[in-house]
């Protein structure tokens, strides 16, 4: 008997978004085509790949075994077809992008959309901790990422240098100043991102060597909530001073005795970084750095 490669890609579908109702929208299918095909593939071969918990499914010990083994063939299958489509002039493929933040890969991106423009983008934003994780899944084929842990399993170009800022809203009694220490924000309300998130653990790494312990912290899960929350006077917020952008809601501090440099890498699976579409996204990543180089 012969495996199903639709059942096959339903499961895997399934199997990593953890919904189904996710994985139709991914494929496109309705959520009962997908539910049939996943229930084909478990009756076929007599075995349960899923728990169903509520809304939520897992998968069973054996699911996961499964998905590992649909990770590489999936991935494979893709590389298939971006190496075919190379040999077309990259007139055809689909490179997927992750990043924790948006604003500094925009231009590399709006370059390399003019550049091949036959090609299908996709970009999805998370904190850093999910983009890794979808870039080891083979979800996206590169990555944006702040100041990246070294792993052999990565290659990585650094694209570009910033340094974290500290921000107020226009009322709060700092908001006449330019500069803060480290020291004055022991005890002081703060919004930050969520658990994951590079920019918090670039200040929360400071903090702590510094011995300094914040007040409240309320977490939020986007950066523009962080913004409203900080313009709408709710505490103090944190962010990469590229990412700070015009707001005359809020106002921006640099923090004088503390190191908040933080490094944006461009990252792809080391054994992927020969894959066409993706040497040709990480030469235009080149380009842009050298001309910022030369630039400053």
């Amino acid at each position: 008997m012969s495996i199903n490669h639709a059942q096959l890609r339903a499961f895997h579908a399934v199997a990593s978004e953890g919904s189904f109702t996710r994985a139709a929208e991914m494929l496109h299918v309705t959520q009962p085509t997908l539910s049939g095909q996943v229930k084909a593939l478990e009756e076929n071969y007599g075995v349960r790949l899923f728990d169903r918990r509520g809304r939520r499914v897992e998968p069973t010990e054996l699911g996961r075994t499964l998905l590992d083994v649909t990770r590489r063939l999936f991935s494979l299958e893709a590389e298939a077809d971006q190496l075919l489509g190379a040999a077309r002039g990259l007139r055809r493929g689909h490179l997927r992008i992750g990043a924790d933040a948006p604003y500094s890969i925009i231009p590399v991106v709006g370059v390399f959309n003019r550049r091949y423009p036959g090609l299908n983008l996709s970009l999805a934003i998370g904190n850093s901790d999910h983009v890794l994780q979808d870039l080891f899944d083979h979800r996206t084929d590169v990555a944006i990422l702040a100041n990246l842990d070294v792993d052999p399993r990565l290659f990585a170009i650094p694209f570009q240098h910033d340094r974290l800022i500290v921000f107020v809203d226009c009322k709060h009694p700092w908001a006449r100043r330019r500069t803060v220490r480290l020291a004055e924000l022991a005890g002081q309300r703060f919004i930050l991102r969520e658990l994951g998130s590079t920019t918090r653990r670039i200040f929360e790494t400071a903090l702590a060597r510094a011995g300094i312990e914040l007040g409240e912290v309320m977490e939020i899960g986007s950066r523009e909530a962080v913004r409203e929350a900080v313009a709408a006077g709710l505490g103090i917020g944190v962010v990469a001073q590229a990412e700070f952008g015009q707001d005359d809601r809020i106002r921006a501090l640099q923090v004088t005795d503390a190191d908040l440099e933080s490094v944006e890498y461009v990252v792809c699976l080391a054994e992927r970084q020969d894959l066409r579409i993706v040497r040709a996204f990480l030469d235009i990543v080149r380009e842009q750095a050298a001309a910022r180089n030369s630039a400053g």
